[in-house]
């Protein structure tokens, strides 16, 4: 069945959600996520698979995932709504099935990527106060982002700009270190040439990358509000590659920094990595001091980061909802903060599900870290929905374009496509455990499938038919 296009008027008019993200507030919404879950969180994680060259995998990651960021800049200016890639499969394949594993395998991803975050946030948080238990933490974090994404989309992406400009001047305080210390005349440069598997640096950059790929989602999430974007064909290009690139010089300096002032073994082997930078003592001010302020920092940043996946969250499910794809309920909006309460509520409820279970497996004696396995997992699903939406992409050139669409170079988005698929088999034949907890997660996407059996016809209007997009969201 053909739809008609919807003028950026119409889909602001019709009930549905708010346009109020302006190009500067989509800018810092795509920077601020991609800054604090891959810095502040992984960074320890990513040195320790490439040794002092860590840098390097950052740099590979981000241009790998830009590419990627292309398609997604060409579809949301030609398709400004929300659901992202599910919404780009859906139109280029016109498949129920193959829609709405998209949407599964996204949703998915945030939810891991969510949990990976409260639980690095719970060990920031830790460092400043240890007596309340970890599991605790993390479930009062989420359903505070919960209750901010309740109160309206434009408040949470003012509240993420302010994060944003919070977590970066986090950064630069490690760049700063990095800088005295170089004054100082303390710096081995040679340790940024150093990996840990020297007879194949291209395994040891692999390796990172696949970890810091984790932290290269803010285009997909960016593409989820689209549909509350100002002027989308003009504002989402340059707000996506502009976030991108500033977020990949800020990743690779930072990176440097951290290599030349603190010896990889130690930053690998912390749980708070970029705190170690603190700890060194390079600044003229009181360690102890700087610890604290750097952790309260960096637990804005991750709440930063975290709050878009929630909101992404949240818009997934009602942008599928208006499509026919999972239950009419995800639609709903609150008549007056104009928010998707239902779809806010059962995405809080699922990332705290996971943190649940994590920490149940790890009382049992399934000793697993928590951070790292959803994040492996995050990035497994991350790499097939990246792969189909290139492969969308390339498949609707010639249809809905306008004068004012944004086309992406085809060389680079084979590059891509070829980037994604390589990651996706290493992080599989390293770590295939991370398929179970997939699995696990796409059962949660299959339950809403029989659930939307069950009770679409009582939720579709009369002489509507199945798969029909819903114009209202009310």
């Amino acid at each position: 069945m053909s739809e008609p296009k919807a003028t950026p008027s119409a889909v602001a008019d019709d009930g549905g959600l708010k346009r109020s993200i302006t190009g500067r507030l989509l800018f810092f919404y795509v920077l601020g996520d991609v800054l604090g879950s891959g810095i502040y969180v992984l960074i320890g994680a990513v040195a320790g698979e490439v040794g002092g060259a860590f840098w390097a995998a950052f740099a590979v990651g981000v241009t790998v995932a830009a590419f990627t960021g292309l398609a997604y800049a060409e579809l949301a200016t030609k398709y400004p709504q929300a659901a992202g890639a599910s919404l780009y499969v859906n139109k280029a394949f016109r498949n129920r099935g193959l829609t709405f594993m998209t949407t599964v395998l996204y949703l998915s991803a945030t939810f891991a990527a969510a949990g990976s975050l409260a639980a690095g946030f719970a060990r920031y948080f830790g460092q400043i106060w240890s007596l309340p238990p970890a599991l605790l933490v993390m479930i009062v974090f989420v359903g505070l982002l919960a209750l901010v994404n309740y109160i309206g989309i434009t408040e949470s992406v003012v509240i993420n700009m302010a994060m944003t400009i919070v977590e970066v001047v986090g950064l630069v305080i490690v760049l700063l270190v990095g800088i005295i210390y170089v004054g100082q005349g303390n710096a081995d440069f040679s340790v940024l040439v150093n990996f840990s598997s020297g007879d194949n640096i291209i395994f040891a950059i692999i390796a990172g990358v696949a970890l810091a790929f984790f932290a290269m989602t803010g285009f997909e999430n960016a593409a989820n509000v689209a549909e509350e974007t100002i002027d989308p064909s003009r504002n989402f290009p340059r707000a996506l590659v502009g976030g991108m690139a500033a977020a990949g010089v800020i990743y690779v300096l930072v990176s440097i920094s951290a290599a030349l002032v603190v010896p990889v073994d130690t930053l690998a082997n912390s749980d708070a990595a970029l705190l170690e930078v603190i700890r060194a003592g390079i600044l003229p001010v009181p360690v102890s001091i700087m610890v604290l302020v750097f952790a309260i920092i960096a637990m804005i940043a991750i709440s930063n980061t975290t709050l878009v996946q929630v909101v992404t969250q949240s818009r997934i499910l009602y942008g599928m909802a208006r499509q026919d794809v999972v239950p009419a309920a995800f639609a709903k909006v609150h008549p007056t903060r104009r928010s998707p309460v239902t779809a806010i509520v059962f995405s809080a409820f699922v990332v705290v599900a996971l943190l649940v279970v994590g920490d149940l497996l790890n009382r049992i004696g399934l000793q697993i870290d928590i951070v790292e396995r959803l994040a492996a997992v995050t990035v497994v699903l991350l790499l097939v929905v990246y792969a189909g939406v290139i492969i969308a992409c390339l498949k609707l050139r010639g249809q809905d374009d306008t004068d004012d669409s944004f086309r992406a170079p085809t060389a680079l988005l084979l590059v891509g496509l070829v980037g994604n698929l390589v990651l996706l088999y290493y992080v599989i034949s390293t770590d295939p455990g991370s398929l179970l907890w997939c699995a696990g997660l796409v059962a949660v996407g299959l339950l809403l499938f029989v659930a939307e059996l069950a009770a679409g016809k009582r939720d579709r209007p009369p002489g509507v038919e199945r798969g029909t997009p819903i114009d209202g969201g009310n």
